[in-house]
């Protein structure tokens, strides 16, 4: 690496951290402030302060079991060592918090990320699936951007062929971004579209190929048969199609993000998720709750509108961002 790729990279680093700070600000405010007066006054970590933060925490989302989980590990923590401060509660809660979040470093797409896939295996191929409305096909979008920015070549799939509006909009990403898109219009079999994307990656010589898919779940059974049906015509093409399923679930939607990913959970093998719009919501502490009671690594998180404000999502950070002030 050389000196002006360090300096951009520095730079790319501390663009990326202010971004994730400004996109959290909502959440952190809200948590915050209502924990400073909840502690108020008081020295010791006590049943009425744990009282509060479980209150605290169920409101920004966590989701009750998880939040009963980290309650349950702050009281053993206070229990051991006879005497926890106030002061010390801060640092105790990003330690146990920290301790939940699942790993996002395995996965084809983390591969990818790190850029040590293996050569002359063929593309990867990403399925992304999610409801219409969780910002999935933007999300796309913006994946793209982040690999063809790293010099990747990519293909991209419009096999949600149900919405007119979502094959238009990952039609104008891929010129955006400047990246082909496979797309046979709307109404048409999307599992045709995605054997047609990947056959196209394997020709092109692609690193990675996303296809979109139909977000629908008022017939799970249809969706289950409809999402099977793509993996195998993909399989036709490459035996091992699709390398990652990545849910995309809307943040500031809170405990209905929780049901989806349930739902999906359900109808396909999610391999990897992605939370969106986490910047205009107070609800950031979904990713927690999310991460801790599937076990299912957060890949991405979406904290702006800029193309690069998709960011590979990273425990330590979030949590850290997450907890300055």
């Amino acid at each position: 690496m050389g000196l002006f790729d360090f300096f951009k990279k520095d730079k790319d680093s501390k663009e990326q951290q202010a971004s994730l700070d400004a996109g959290l600000e909502k959440t952190k405010t809200s948590f915050f402030n209502q924990l400073s007066k909840a502690v108020v006054g008081k020295n010791t970590v006590d049943e009425a302060v744990l009282d509060d933060l479980e209150a605290l925490l169920v409101h920004a989302d966590v989701g009750i079991d998880t939040t009963v989980k980290v309650i349950d590990r702050i009281e053993q923590r206070v229990a051991r060592d006879k005497y926890v401060s106030t002061n010390e509660l801060d640092r105790i809660l990003r330690e146990e918090i920290a301790a939940l979040l699942e790993d996002n470093n395995t996965g084809s797409t983390a591969v990818l990320e790190r850029g040590d896939a293996a050569q002359g295996a063929g593309p990867f191929v990403i399925m992304v699936v999610g409801v219409n409305g969780v910002g999935k096909t933007t999300t796309i979008g913006k994946l793209a951007h982040r690999f063809h920015s790293a010099g990747k070549k990519v293909v991209l799939g419009a096999a949600d062929t149900f919405r007119a509006a979502a094959v238009d909009q990952l039609i104008i990403w891929g010129q955006r971004v400047g990246v082909p898109v496979v797309s046979h219009g709307m109404n048409t079999d999307p599992a045709s579209v995605a054997y047609d994307a990947v056959r196209k990656g394997v020709e092109l010589g692609a690193d990675v190929v996303i296809i979109d898919t139909a977000g629908r779940l008022h017939n799970k059974v249809n969706l289950m048969n409809e999402l099977t049906k793509i993996k195998r015509v993909m399989q036709k093409v490459i035996p091992d199609a699709p390398h990652e399923v990545l849910l995309v679930l809307d943040g500031s939607t809170g405990q209905n993000a929780f049901l989806q990913a349930k739902e999906f959970t359900k109808a396909t093998e999610v391999s990897a998720l992605a939370i969106t719009k986490l910047d205009g919501t107070a609800k950031g502490g979904v990713v927690i709750g999310i991460s801790d009671q599937f076990s299912i690594p957060v890949r991405y998180i979406g904290v702006g509108e800029k193309m690069t404000d998709l960011q590979l999502f990273d425990k330590h950070t979030y949590v850290n961002s997450l907890f300055r002030k």
